[in-house]
């Protein structure tokens, strides 16, 4: 950063020194991890300033437009509708921390078996570094799994302004009219927030950015099907990252230039790593900023990572909102038709999402399957072993690893990577 945002910062009521210490850890993890590829796209200088400001730039545009009327609605999850959000002239910015910091904090107030997504953002909140969360007008949580579900009842005592979205656990009738009850309520409690009534001509524009936002993603998944890979997975972890952060329509433009310059290089034949090099899928747990321990690994050990099964990725941009209606209650009936197909692992069964993985392997041209679990999160750790055994019917190789926001295992978890990128050169 070349602007000094420490007093917007103070007055955001951050822990100045704690937040130093943060952005100090952040700022050599990016460039140990991304500013030393080798062969990047030129067009990722874009993503790299996103990241070099996302405490600073990003969070000053934030709170001028919070100056000028609009409201910040902070997010915690891919079943928060942005498209609401946007037609209440409101933005969204999401909220899931990828870090180990204040975990001791943390465990004050939550037992210490808890997922590391959950005690991060304890974590980031208890010691005032996390200007996102300062910065909302509401923040907006949701009944997925048991554990966010109880510790947010914990956590509204330390965010006063959390609203919480109740999300259903199966996929029948019943449980898509609680989905629509709920967007219901949600575009309620935007209208009050905002004092902007939602009306089809707001909630069509907003469907209509979200929607380009999510073919830009889907056009940059499509490129990395081509071997050699013209681009990093951690490359593609970062946009798909960013895309909970940035400006939707300035975000659009920016992944549609990557994706110009991807197709130059594959006409060319160019790729970040030798063709013929193991490909991967990593599928299961949302991977937020900073996690990108495990990407890291595979992609220093020789494999290229070509696609996430993730929040974070295709599970959270897959379909799109179906845009040919006209009326209010039409296009709310899309959007809720649109966000219960997400095949999130709190879902029971959940067949649809072993079929989305297969299809993405035959896509992509994959040759193995990491099934990525945090410890503790038992909607994914759970279902990988069935996943696994799925996959294993079908010939694709996998391997289930299970790991949390700490630096401590790498070492364990490069020599079961290695072995495994092997075992998929054979």
């Amino acid at each position: 950063m070349t602007t000094d945002y420490r007093k917007m910062w103070a007055d955001l009521g951050l822990n100045l020194e704690a937040h130093d210490a943060l952005l100090g850890v952040l700022g050599n993890a990016y460039q140990q991890t991304f500013i030393s590829q080798k062969n990047r796209p030129e067009s990722m200088g874009y993503f790299d300033f996103v990241m070099s400001e996302v405490h600073g730039l990003r969070i000053k545009e934030l709170q001028d437009a919070r100056a000028q009327g609009h409201k910040v609605v902070g997010t915690f999850c891919v079943f928060v509708p942005d498209e609401l959000i946007l037609a209440a002239d409101a933005i969204s910015v999401g909220l899931c921390a990828g870090a180990e910091f204040g975990f001791g904090d943390a465990e004050k107030l939550l037992p210490r078996n808890t997922c590391s997504l959950i005690k991060s953002f304890f974590g980031f909140k208890l010691n005032k570094v996390c200007p996102y969360l300062e910065a909302t007008d509401i923040v907006v949580g949701e009944t997925t799994c048991d554990g966010k579900k109880k510790a947010y009842e914990t956590f509204k005592e330390l965010q006063p302004n959390l609203y919480v979205m109740e999300v259903p656990q199966m996929k029948n009738p019943a449980d898509k009219a609680l989905l629509k009850s709920e967007y219901l309520k949600f575009k309620s409690a935007l209208e009050e927030l905002t004092g902007v009534k939602i009306d089809a001509k707001r909630l069509k524009k907003g469907i209509t950015i979200v929607n380009n936002r999510r073919r830009a993603l889907h056009r940059l998944a499509a490129l990395r099907a081509h071997d050699p890979a013209p681009i990093s997975g951690l490359d593609a972890l970062l946009i798909n990252q960013v895309a909970f952060y940035d400006n939707p329509l300035r975000f659009t433009d920016s992944t549609n230039k990557v994706c110009e310059e991807l197709e130059t290089r594959i006409k060319k034949s160019q790729g970040v790593i030798p063709k013929g090099a193991p490909r991967v899928l990593i599928a299961g747990c949302p991977m937020a900023v900073p996690n990108w321990k495990l990407p890291a690994i595979v992609e220093t050990s020789g494999g290229v990572i070509v696609g996430e099964e993730s929040c974070v990725g295709e599970r959270g941009t897959r379909n799109l909102v179906d845009e040919s209606a006209n009326t209010l209650d039409a296009l709310m009936d899309a959007i809720v038709e649109r966000y219960f197909q997400i095949d999130c692992a709190i879902f029971t069964p959940n067949a649809e999402r072993t079929e989305h993985i297969e299809s993405m392997a035959k896509q992509y041209k994959v040759n193995g399957v990491i099934l990525y679990s945090l410890q503790f999160c038992s909607p994914y750790t759970i279902e990988a072993f069935s996943v696994e055994k799925k996959l294993a019917g079908k010939k694709i190789p996998s391997i289930r690893i299970e790991t949390d926001y700490s630096q401590e295992d790498i070492g364990q978890l490069k020599t079961r990577v290695e072995a495994f990128l092997e075992v998929l050169k054979r």
